[in-house]
């Protein structure tokens, strides 16, 4: 049994230790906005933030995140508007959006710790989130519209 947080929801979810925290968010909490991409920590569609730093929850056993926080795409804004899911509709991101919910949550973490950011540090902390339909620069454009909102 692994006790946590989600999205300001205490949990307690009977899962073994070694299940990645993304099949615990997903099969047995329903929260699909995180996704599968990869399960090797190489594209970034199952970022969340645990204790406010972004995470791939693939990599993560649920036995590490015994009472701590847990924040999804569905706990970064109830009604959608956080200034990056703003920005990213504003800037048409989204192509086929399957990646999205992981930039939306690495973009974040970033605006947390740098509201500022420079287009070459956009650029450097993106990098660890892979978008097959290559948006990028979209992408960019839409944390800088978020950072100017903020």
């Amino acid at each position: 049994m692994a006790s946590f947080i989600i999205n300001g929801e205490s949990v307690n979810v009977d899962a073994h230790p070694n299940t990645p925290l993304l099949w615990v968010v997903r099969e047995h909490l329903k929260l699909t906005g995180t996704k599968f991409g990869c399960g090797v920590g190489q594209c970034g569609a199952c970022t969340v933030h645990i204790d406010g730093a972004a995470t791939y929850s693939c990599l993560t056993p649920v036995s590490t995140v015994e009472g701590r926080e847990i924040t999804t795409i569905e706990g970064l804004s109830g009604d959608g508007s956080h200034p990056l899911q703003r920005s990213w509709i504003a800037e048409q991101v989204p192509q086929c959006g399957y990646c999205q919910s992981g930039q939306i949550m690495r973009a974040a973490d970033l605006l947390a710790n740098n509201p500022q950011p420079n287009r070459e540090e956009i650029i450097a902390h993106m990098s660890t989130n892979i978008c097959r339909c290559g948006t990028y620069s979209r992408i960019i454009k839409a944390i800088e519209r978020a950072a100017e909102e903020a």
